[in-house]
């Protein structure tokens, strides 16, 4: 028997390792022979950068309150390629104190950006989730120097609520080497800028902005992407406060054209990375997981990355039959489906013992759906 583990991080509580990790555990209570093959994984938001290989570089920054913090980055010296967690620097875990809606940025991923770029790199890999921003990536561009103008001419402050008095953007000052280095920028949702699906109304409530800081910020996207020629409708813009927007423009200001910039759904990515799309297709079993399980889960997330590839087996012309999917979650706000082995966290244990108590309840709920086949 092949069981594949894969799981999302669950957020506060366990890292996607640990949860890979504990899950398997629990499985190999009720499979003690079964071929286990366990995979954290990420879709762009925290853990993601290392998910690749490369040596670890920490240094000072500041995190999205401005407040100065230490963030890492891995750097794969061989390939000239970054990989960097806008989460590490602009985070939202590391504002929950001091949450601004309106005046976080993306600063000190900027500044991260811009020391890979001295070490040699001439690639940088951005996951995209778990920030605390909605500033277009404008903080970005103001640590690689440029700067962000009203239409008399003055400075705009700092974060995304300032952004709808955006006139123009000032680069006498910009660090062209930094900015104009490859970029691929690992989203973890489809979610466009602007409307009643973007990344205000969607993201900014939980980042600390009420229904009236959520049109004004929606209203200050829109304007961002006016003055940088982006469409404010596209899939993935909106990811992480809208930062692809703020790159877009600096590769068109550079290079006339978008493609130095490539938005990718981060999941797919990792998942190619790991090799999950031929491991999962000799599985006779798949779990993965996350904290809660929403309406954004379909959305770009790890557990839709998950879903496509156990769909995928489906389509494959051997006589396999396609792996039975399950899903590990502290909360279900939303049915996973009638055909998905779910399986529900008991709150009120260690974190471990939670997750080795639902791959075994996974383990026996499978081994009962084979019986009765």
């Amino acid at each position: 028997m092949n069981i594949v583990i894969a799981p999302d991080s669950y957020k506060g509580f366990a890292t996607s390792d640990h949860a890979a990790t504990w899950l398997a555990d629990g499985v190999a209570e009720v499979f003690p022979d079964a071929t286990i093959t366990a995979f954290g994984m990420a879709d762009g938001g925290e853990g993601t950068a290392t998910r690749f290989s490369g040596e670890t570089i920490t240094l000072p920054t500041t995190d999205a309150a401005g407040r100065l913090t230490e963030a890492s980055y891995r750097y794969d010296r061989a390939t000239k390629t970054a990989y960097i967690d806008i989460a590490a620097a602009s985070g939202l875990p590391a504002v929950t104190d001091k949450l601004d809606a309106l005046t976080s940025d993306t600063y000190g991923t900027g500044v991260l950006i811009a020391d890979a770029q001295t070490r040699g790199a001439q690639r940088v890999v951005l996951g995209l989730g778990g920030s605390a921003t909605t500033d277009g990536g404008m903080g970005i561009l103001v640590a690689l120097g440029a700067a962000p103008h009203d239409k008399h001419g003055y400075p705009l402050p700092k974060g995304g609520g300032p952004l709808d008095r955006l006139a123009h953007i000032d680069t006498a000052n910009l660090n062209v080497a930094a900015a104009g280095m490859e970029f691929v920028l690992l989203a973890d949702t489809t979610t466009p800028v602007c409307g009643p699906n973007g990344s205000a109304e969607v993201f900014s409530r939980q980042k600390g902005a009420n229904d009236e800081q959520i049109a004004h910020l929606d209203a200050a996207l829109a304007q961002l992407c006016n003055v940088a020629g982006v469409d404010p409708d596209a899939e993935f813009m909106g990811a992480a406060g809208a930062t692809p927007v703020g790159l877009i423009w600096l590769s068109r200001l550079i290079y006339g054209t978008n493609e130095h910039v490539h938005v990718l759904p981060g999941a797919a990515v990792i998942a190619q990375e790991l090799g999950l799309p031929e491991t999962i297709a000799q599985a006779d079993l798949v779990i993965t997981g996350e904290g809660r399980f929403d309406e954004q889960s379909s959305h770009g997330k790890v557990i839709s990355q998950i879903f496509q590839l156990v769909d995928a087996t489906g389509d494959n012309t051997s006589e396999r039959p396609a792996p039975v999917l399950a899903i590990a979650a502290a909360e279900f706000g939303v049915p996973p489906g009638d055909n998905v082995l779910a399986v529900q966290l008991e709150a009120g244990k260690d974190v471990a013992d939670q997750l080795r108590a639902a791959g075994a309840e996974i383990a026996r709920k499978f081994q009962e759906r084979c019986m009765q086949a």
